[in-house]
Parts: structure tokens; C-alpha cells; sequence
């Protein structure tokens, strides 16, 4: 048998092979983490993005369907769910300052969740957006898992909820440390808090980072502003289709 047929054999036999990807998502991160941390934790420099401009690169190149990547990488998607709840752990540690700053947390979130979902609505009826897509899009300020199930309710798209939560994930965490320190906020709770509420989880990761209060407020924020985004958007979208 020639090499070159050894050589497809086996990469039949991998790609077929759920461990496959999971290494190889795995992987991506790992080296667009490896280039955040020798940028000095430089925002644009942002794993997430890196990790998947790697993975899309090779399935391009290799002609590999999603279906048959995320059959393989789909642990790391059900694992959202238990590093979600994980994040409770750091909250309770600073559960009394969390109740010193219970007034400005409660308007925070309602005014952040409730702009996410106006702004966008009047953002895409200007762009004369497809109803379809913009129901896709009015829950994409919460976490992923939660946004595709609003979606779904609403008549949206779930899978391009998901990927224009992604994006807004990565946005939030890239540019956000941009606009708080151009906006001179300095205070970690606040700022922990608007990179949550706006970036959800990929925004949370970003603030763990960088300050471990920051971290905590954005990981309340992600709770919070999912149960809000779960309340509001059926409610706002009843009032918006009406224009």
C-alpha cells in the first residue's frame, strides 16, 4: 500500500473520531491563549476570535461540514452549562459587596438589558432587516444557551443566534476595555458589570482575567441579564412587531 493511501486511511479514520476534534478545538484555543498572554493580555489579541479563525480555516480547507465537527467538539458545548453555574462560586465569596451594590446592579441591568434589545430592533428596521433575523437577533446580549432558546420562542433562527452571540461575546470582550478606560471608569464593579451585561460569557473570561472583582460583577451580570433577556425580549417583542 502506497503512503499516500496509509496517510488518507488514517485520516479518514480520525476525522471520524469525536476525540479528533475536541484536541483540535482544544488545541486553537490553546494557542490563541499562548498569543493573548504574550501580547501582555492586549485586548485585540483575543483567544476566542483567534481559536476560531483557526478552526473555521482548517474545516475550509479540509471541506468539513460543522455537523460533523461540532458531533465531535459538542462536549465543549455541553460544558457551558457547568462552567456557567460554576461561576456562582466567585459571586458567593463576595456576595456582601454584591448587596452593598444591589440598587445600582438592579437599573444597571434593566437599563442595559432593555437598551441591548431596543437598540438592536431600531438598528436593523433602519438597515430593513428581515423579521426572521432581527428575531434572531434581539436576544444576543444574553449567554448563548439562552439566547437560541429565545430565539427559537420568538420565531428567530437559533443557529444564527448563536453566532451573532459569538460575535457580540467577542466584540464586548475586545473593544470594551477601550471604551470603559475612554469613558475614564475606573471603578472594577462597574466595569466587571458593563463587559458582563453587554459580552456575556466570552466577556466574563476577559474580565477574570484581568481583575478577579471585575470578573465577579461580569459573571453576575451574565446570570442576571440572562434571566432579564428571558423576561423582556417576549415581552418588548409583542410591542416592537407592532411598528
Amino acid at each position: 500500500m502506497l503512503e499516500k493511501d496509509k496517510l488518507y486511511i488514517i485520516w479518514v479514520y480520525l476525522q471520524a473520531e469525536p476525540l479528533f476534534w475536541l484536541t483540535l478545538t482544544i488545541g486553537c484555543y490553546l494557542i490563541g491563549d499562548f498569543l493573548y498572554k504574550k501580547s501582555k493580555l492586549f485586548p485585540l489579541v483575543n483567544p476566542v476570535a483567534i481559536s476560531i479563525f483557526l478552526i473555521s480555516i482548517i474545516l475550509v480547507f479540509l471541506d468539513i461540514s460543522y455537523e460533523r465537527y461540532f458531533d465531535g467538539a459538542q462536549f465543549i458545548h455541553f460544558m457551558l452549562g457547568p462552567a456557567t453555574v460554576a461561576l456562582a462560586i466567585p459571586i458567593y465569596k463576595q456576595f456582601e459587596l454584591v448587596k452593598k451594590e444591589s440598587t445600582s446592579i438592579f437599573f444597571s441591568l434593566i437599563f442595559g438589558s432593555v437598551f441591548a434589545i431596543i437598540s438592536t430592533f431600531i438598528l436593523c428596521r433602519l438597515f430593513q432587516i428581515d423579521n426572521e433575523v432581527i428575531f434572531s437577533m434581539l436576544p444576543k446580549s444574553a449567554t448563548a444557551p439562552i439566547a437560541m432558546g429565545i430565539s427559537e420562542i420568538i420565531g428567530g433562527i437559533p443557529s444564527l443566534t448563536a453566532i451573532i452571540t459569538v460575535l457580540t461575546g467577542i466584540m464586548g470582550a475586545t473593544f470594551g476595555t477601550f471604551a470603559l478606560d475612554f469613558l475614564k471608569l475606573k471603578d472594577m464593579t462597574a466595569r466587571g458589570f458593563g463587559i458582563g451585561l453587554a459580552s456575556h460569557g466570552i466577556g466574563t473570561a476577559r474580565a477574570m482575567s484581568r481583575n478577579e472583582t471585575a470578573g465577579v460583577f461580569s459573571a453576575l451580570a451574565l446570570g442576571l441579564n440572562g434571566i432579564a433577556t428571558s423576561i423582556l425580549v417576549p415581552l418588548l417583542f409583542k410591542v416592537l412587531t407592532l411598528f
